[in-house]
């Protein structure tokens, strides 16, 4: 399967699709399957990204700050800077400074922790909890549109090869880094 056709549905026309066929152009040999998956992907993400924040922005959230809000919520218990850092793929630096503006709008409050006072516990304040779950059905609403698209059984195998994909890349990637 290649960029000019889909199994039977004809010629592709998304954006990655054209990429694909100038870079045939320039380089006829070059095997440019792994781009028409690993673009597709990153381009849906930075398109859902961009539509997906405007409840958040209407919020005055930003994407990376609701991930912070949101996994306080589904662990449903205290966090670590440390441990939000691991939950949300971000850099200790970014969960502090991000975790400095949300303590002072009021959705996260810290504790010392009472045998090291060099670590802090955080957890969502009451408007923090109230926040997330507003947003959240708004949120899930907007995703539910955008996948309309694909029926059920199309969205069940996207996400199970987006799963599979997710397990590989979590093991391989992660074991370089550590």
């Amino acid at each position: 399967m290649t960029a000019e056709t889909s199994r039977g549905s004809g010629p592709r026309t998304d954006t990655v699709a054209a990429v694909v066929r100038q870079w045939q152009t320039v380089h006829p040999g070059l095997d440019t399957g792994p781009m028409e998956i690993i673009g597709r992907i990153n381009r849906s993400a930075a398109l859902l990204q961009q539509a997906e924040d405007a409840p958040l922005r209407r919020a005055g959230l930003s994407r990376p700050e609701f991930d912070l809000l949101g996994a306080l919520r589904r662990t449903g218990h205290e966090l670590t800077p440390g441990d939000l850092a691991r939950e949300t793929f971000s850099s200790g630096a970014a969960v502090t400074k991000r975790l400095k503006q949300l303590t002072e709008r009021g959705l996260v409050e810290r504790r010392v922790d009472s045998r090291d006072r060099r670590v802090a516990h955080l957890r969502l304040t009451d408007a923090g909890r109230d926040l997330v779950d507003g947003i959240l059905p708004e949120q899930l609403a907007y995703e539910t549109a955008v996948l309309s698209v694909l029926d059920g059984e199309k969205q069940g195998e996207l996400a199970s090869l987006l799963g599979e994909l997710l397990t590989q890349l979590e093991g391989r990637l992660g074991a370089l880094r550590v």
